[in-house]
C-alpha cells in the first residue's frame, strides 16, 4: 500500500518547499490539476528533478487526445498519468497504448461516475494500472466521502490496483484502510496540517500496519 501526497493550490517552488518536508513518509507526489493549469508540465519535470527517487502522478484528468498527452507528461517526466473514466473507451485505450510505449502507468479517475462497478469493470479490461474512487472537492463539503465506493470497485476489479481520493485525513484513515485500496491518495490532510512531517510519518506507520 502506497501513500500519495497531492499538491492542488501551491506553485512550483511551494510544492518542492513542502514536498521536502515529507518526502520520507510519501512513496508518490501529484502534481494536482490546479498546478498544472497554473504552471504546466514544467511543475512535472521540476518536481521529478528535484525528487528523483519519487514516483510523480500527473493528474491531467484526460479527457480527449489522450494518446498525445500521455506523450506529453511522460516526457515531463511523469510517471503515472491520470484519465478520466467518463473520456471515450478509445481515449482510454489509447492512454494506455501509450503509456505502456513509455514505460509509464494509467490511473482512471472515477469522479463523478454514477455506475461505479460496470464501469470499473469495464476499464479494468482496457489494461488501465489504477482505478482510483475519487470525491471531488465540491462533493466533500457536503460531507460525502469515498469509503463505500472503495468496496464496490474493489468486488468488480481483477486486474488493476485500487486507489482512494478525496478528503482522507488521520481521523479517517482507518477507515479507508479497511477497504485495503493499493494507493492512498491525502491533499489537506497532509498539506494542510500545522506538523505536516509528523501527521505524514503517523500516515505511513499506520499504512505499513495495515
Amino acid at each position: 500500500m502506497e501513500l500519495q501526497l497531492a499538491l492542488d493550490l501551491v506553485n512550483i517552488p511551494e510544492a518542492i518547499e513542502l514536498v521536502k518536508e515529507v518526502e520520507d513518509y510519501i512513496d508518490i507526489v501529484e502534481i494536482g490539476t490546479p498546478v498544472v493549469i497554473n504552471e504546466g508540465l514544467r511543475a512535472v519535470k521540476e518536481v521529478k528533478e528535484a525528487f528523483p527517487n519519487l514516483k510523480v502522478l500527473a493528474d491531467l484528468k484526460i479527457m480527449d487526445a489522450a494518446g498525445y498527452e500521455v506523450m506529453k507528461a511522460s516526457e515531463a517526466g511523469a510517471d503515472i498519468i491520470t484519465i478520466l473514466a467518463q473520456a471515450e473507451d478509445m481515449s482510454i485505450k489509447g492512454a494506455v497504448e501509450e503509456a505502456k510505449k513509455q514505460g509509464k502507468k494509467i490511473l482512471v479517475d472515477m469522479i463523478a461516475v454514477k455506475d461505479l462497478a460496470t464501469r470499473a469493470k469495464e476499464v479494468d479490461a482496457m489494461g488501465v494500472d489504477y482505478i482510483c474512487v475519487h470525491t471531488g472537492y465540491d462533493l466533500q463539503a457536503v460531507g460525502k466521502n469515498s469509503f463505500a465506493d472503495l468496496q464496490t470497485i474493489k468486488s468488480v476489479v481483477k486486474n488493476a490496483k485500487t486507489a482512494i481520493a478525496g478528503g482522507i485525513k488521520l481521523e479517517t484513515l482507518p477507515e479507508a484502510l479497511k477497504a485495503e485500496p493499493d494507493l492512498i491518495i491525502v491533499g489537506g490532510g497532509i498539506t494542510g496540517q500545522e506538523d505536516k512531517k509528523d501527521v505524514a510519518a503517523k500516515m505511513q506507520q499506520m499504512i505499513k500496519q495495515g
